[in-house]
């Protein structure tokens, strides 16, 4: 079986940046699931998983516009320190889920001066090129249920 719109596949994978640093592998883990089609992984790779079989490897870079998209400017703000009400120390790094026009959404401390904290709204790996090397595990047919859900259930998949 092929992966294509509505099959599941599971895969072995590690993510490396342009250094070759290793940012995300399912390595030593349980493969990553997910339901092709349905945006459950950036545009990029599920390009590039489409019709791949068991047993078929692949190494793939993918452009920022198909994964977490173009590094925004804009999405770079200073805020006053009261707004992290209860937070007492605040460095450069920390994340924090935090509730904007487009919903719930991870921001990054980039920078503390004085009362002025200046948060970055990109996801942390915008504006990188992704580089996968991903092995594919096992493909199969999508239950009515995750089609309706939009996403895995069971092994490796969201548990309700």
């Amino acid at each position: 079986m092929q992966i294509a719109q509505d099959s599941v596949a599971l895969i072995d994978y590690t993510l490396t940046n342009d250094n070759g640093d290793v940012i995300d592998s399912s390595a030593g883990g349980e493969p990553l699931a997910y339901l092709h089609g349905h945006h459950n992984i950036i545009p990029g790779l599920e390009k590039a998983l489409l019709g791949k079989a068991v047993g078929d490897s692949l190494k793939v870079s993918i452009e920022p516009a198909e994964g977490y998209g173009e590094f925004n400017p804009e999405l770079m703000e200073v805020v006053p320190r009261h707004l992290f009400a209860g937070v007492d120390d605040i460095q450069a790094g920390m994340q924090f889920q935090a509730q904007t026009a487009q919903g719930m959404q991870v921001i990054t401390v980039a920078a503390v001066e004085g009362d002025n904290i200046t948060v970055n709204g990109n996801h942390p790996l915008a504006g990188q090129t992704l580089h996968f090397d991903v092995t594919v595990k096992e493909v199969r047919a999508a239950s009515e249920e995750e089609l309706a859900h939009g996403h895995v259930h069971g092994i490796g998949g969201h548990h309700h």
